[in-house]
């Protein structure tokens, strides 16, 4: 990070824990306009104060309705990024993305890392949201698994075009901090070569289930000072439901790889009596280059229970279980039992 007032928009630092905004795009399950208020005012109650979303989720939907909340607040007292890469175009009709947005807008995403693309896309979402500015911008969903033989021609396209445009747009002002928020680390640490980033959210890759970004991405990430959010620290829900059947990792049904090793942590933590999902969530904030978590809130209940798995007190004990058992990687940073996580 340049400076650290370029990451957020009041002291540029994010609080431990953040706002997954995807669930108030109709996620998996519809929400109502007023599930999704009474949803906000529950986190912000809480001292939430750093939300997330994007276009994709639920094509404009959660932008609009994170938007119609933040206008009610102080400009100053919270933390917003969104996220470009894709413009959206009307389509009544069926695509694969409304298999999890339910009951979305009549809109598809369309991948453009342009020029002029990034700058429809930014546009856009400042109308959705109807704010003055964004705090974090992120260039959403790069990488080759994603794009597979396309991907070196995109990113290309969003080094050079895409890049330029949200450079710009920070210089401008228009925009507080740049990121990548993307499902691979490889492409994040190119990019690093290519520009000046602030800042990564990486979704799923660092997570009790798997280190793979410890080296050299995250040994790099704390040489060079950028600091990482971390999404999916769930792995998109195996992490907080357990291995039950239909429990999903990395967007889809389990394998049963990994729903083995879910289970064998779960022994673990519940020797300690520690609830898996805490382990999970507390995890990641050990590393020195992870600045904050963002689960996805569906309900006030997934809330509760999040802000319950913050605060649970975990022996030391677990994670010295978890390096001995060949868990989690031995290299990997751990929470100390006399850590305490806190909101702000």
């Amino acid at each position: 990070m340049t400076s650290p007032g370029r990451l957020g928009s009041s002291a540029g630092q994010l609080p431990a824990l953040g706002f997954g905004a995807a669930p108030l795009g109709n996620l998996y399950r519809p929400l109502t306009d007023g599930d999704a208020e009474a949803l906000l005012q529950a986190a912000w109650n809480a001292g939430l104060r750093y939300f997330d979303t994007a276009p994709l989720y639920g094509f404009g939907l959660s932008e609009r309705r994170l938007g119609a909340f933040l206008r009610q607040r102080p400009r100053d007292s919270f933390t917003v990024s969104t996220k470009v890469g894709r413009v959206l175009v009307p389509n009544e009709g069926w695509h694969p993305q409304r298999d999890y947005f339910i009951d979305a807008p009549a809109f598809e995403p369309i991948f453009d890392y342009s020029y002029d693309g990034i700058m429809r896309s930014f546009e856009a979402s400042l109308e959705r949201l109807g704010l003055d500015r964004i705090d974090i911008l992120l260039m959403h969903d790069i990488g080759e698994k994603t794009h597979g033989v396309s991907h070196e021609d995109l990113f290309r396209v969003a080094m050079d075009g895409g890049y330029r445009a949200m450079e710009e747009l920070r210089r401008s002002g228009a925009v507080g901090a740049l990121g990548i928020g993307a499902n691979e680390w490889q492409v994040c640490n190119l990019a690093m070569d290519r520009g000046d980033w602030d800042c990564f959210l990486l979704a799923g890759r660092y997570t009790l289930l798997e280190q793979g970004p410890l080296v050299p991405f995250l040994e790099r990430c704390v040489r060079e000072d950028k600091r990482i959010i971390i999404g999916g620290v769930f792995n998109s829900g195996i992490l907080a439901t357990g291995a039950v059947e239909g429990a999903r990792f990395d967007y889809e049904a389990a394998s049963a790889d990994v729903s083995a090793k879910v289970r064998a942590l779960g022994a673990a933590c519940r020797a300690q009596r520690v609830p898996l999902a805490a382990a999970a969530l507390q995890f990641p904030l050990a590393h020195p280059a992870v600045q904050n978590v963002i689960p996805g809130f569906g309900s006030k209940s997934e809330l509760d229970e999040v802000l319950q798995w913050m605060a649970y007190a975990i022996p030391s004990g677990l994670w010295e279980e978890l390096k001995r058992e060949e868990l989690i990687d031995a290299r990997a940073p751990v929470p100390s039992d006399t850590t305490c996580v806190v909101l702000q």
